[in-house]
């Protein structure tokens, strides 16, 4: 009987301990991990208590006022962090880079996702195309993510004034960055 008991609050314990674990690294509408939409960038070291917070610039008494990197114990990326405003420890952070491939949203698309998965579950509301990349805006979501050029068909690639369609981008494509923006007051 002790034995069914403990192999019971043994397995209870893992799957709840699992259950957390994806939720800290869930990518929702107003939410990355334990980052809520709203968070002040001053806010980043309680947030990050368990990680490792490093900064360009950091005042000793106000916190972090500028972008900020976020790494876990094993010394892995996890975000980049900025704020709406440089140099004050009261502005909102708006801008998240993804780094870390277990950050996800809940149709498991996160930086190791190409464009067909992301095709596969987002209305692509626009793309932009800049000198090296192309922006997929995502209806809906404050995500977007840039594909470098690199992975567009050769005849697209070199042309500085074409606009590229999302029909012209490969659906191998991998993804070159994945940020999320919040519009935040």
């Amino acid at each position: 009987m002790k034995k069914t008991l403990f192999t019971i609050t043994l397995a209870a314990g893992l799957l709840f301990s699992c259950s957390d674990n994806n939720k800290s690294f869930q990518i929702k509408n107003d939410q990355v991990g334990p980052l809520q939409k709203g968070a002040l960038i001053k806010e980043v070291k309680t947030i990050f208590a368990e990680d490792s917070i490093v900064s360009a610039s950091q005042e000793a008494v106000e916190g972090y006022q500028n972008e900020v990197e976020i790494y876990d114990k094993e010394g892995n990326k996890l975000l980049v962090l900025s704020p709406k405003k440089n140099n004050d420890p009261n502005s909102p952070i708006n801008h998240i880079q993804i780094t870390d491939s277990r950050y996800q949203t809940s149709k498991g698309i996160g930086t190791k996702s190409t464009f067909k998965d992301i095709k596969k579950h987002y209305t692509i509301d626009k793309v932009e195309t800049t000198f090296t990349s192309v922006i997929i805006f995502l209806k809906d979501s404050p995500i977007f993510i840039t594909i470098d050029k690199d992975e567009l068909p050769e005849d697209i690639r070199f042309d500085l004034n074409l606009k590229v369609e999302a029909t012209q981008i490969p659906d191998d494509a991998k993804i070159k960055l994945f940020m999320v923006s919040w519009d935040v007051e």
